[in-house]
C-alpha cells in the first residue's frame, strides 16, 4: 500500500494478517497512534515520546479482538500531538490530507485514521474520542464516527487521553 494522503505514522508501516475468517473477513483497518501494535511503538503522535517507550509486546485488545474477526490491519495512523488537538495538524509528522476537501484540514486527533477511511486505504479505522476527536474528523472528511458507550470496550494496550477517554471509535466510509 501507498500512502498518497500522508494519514500514516512515517517510517516502516506496521501491517498484519488477520487471525483467522470470522465476519469481517475481506476488510482492512487502520488504527491510531494511541493503540499498542506489536513489534511498534506507540508514538502518541509525537516523535519524543516515542524515543523514549518501548516497543508494544502485544496487540491492544481492540486491535487483537479486530485481528481475531477477520479484519487485517494496514498500518498506524498519525494523531495530533499526544491526541490534543482538533483540527488533525501534527507539527512533527505533518496533516493528513482530507480527501473530500484537500483544501482543508482533516479534523483531530484522530485525523490519519479519518483520511485513510475517506481516502480509501481503509475500510475502517480505530480512533479515540473524548471529546469529538473521531466525530470531528469524520465529519470533516465526509464519512461517519461511531462512538460507543463508555466501557463497552477494553482499553487494555491503549493510552488514554482522560478518565472519561472513550477507549475505542470507528471511522466507516459509505459505499
Amino acid at each position: 500500500m501507498q500512502d498518497t494522503l500522508g494519514a500514516f505514522v512515517p517510517g516502516p508501516i506496521i501491517q498484519r494478517a488477520p487471525h483467522g475468517s470470522g465476519p469481517l473477513s475481506g476488510l482492512s483497518f487502520a488504527v491510531k497512534d494511541l493503540f499498542d501494535v506489536a513489534g511498534g511503538v506507540t508514538g502518541c503522535g509525537n516523535p519524543d515520546w516515542a524515543a523514549t517507550h518501548e516497543i508494544a509486546k502485544a496487540d491492544a485488545w481492540a486491535v487483537d479482538a479486530l485481528l481475531g474477526a477477520g479484519a487485517s490491519l494496514t498500518g498506524k495512523t498519525i494523531t495530533d500531538e499526544i491526541s490534543l488537538g482538533l483540527l488533525g495538524i501534527n507539527k512533527f509528522y505533518g496533516t493528513p490530507l482530507n480527501p473530500r476537501a484537500p483544501d482543508r484540514v482533516p479534523g483531530g486527533s484522530s485525523s490519519g485514521s479519518a483520511s485513510a477511511v475517506a481516502g480509501g486505504l481503509a475500510d475502517f479505522a480505530l480512533g479515540t474520542d473524548s471529546g469529538g476527536s473521531v466525530r470531528i474528523p469524520a465529519s470533516f472528511c465526509g464519512i461517519y464516527g461511531l462512538r460507543p458507550t463508555h466501557g463497552r470496550i477494553s482499553i487494555a494496550g491503549m493510552m488514554p487521553q482522560a478518565p472519561s477517554s472513550i477507549p475505542l471509535a470507528i471511522s466507516l466510509a459509505m459505499p
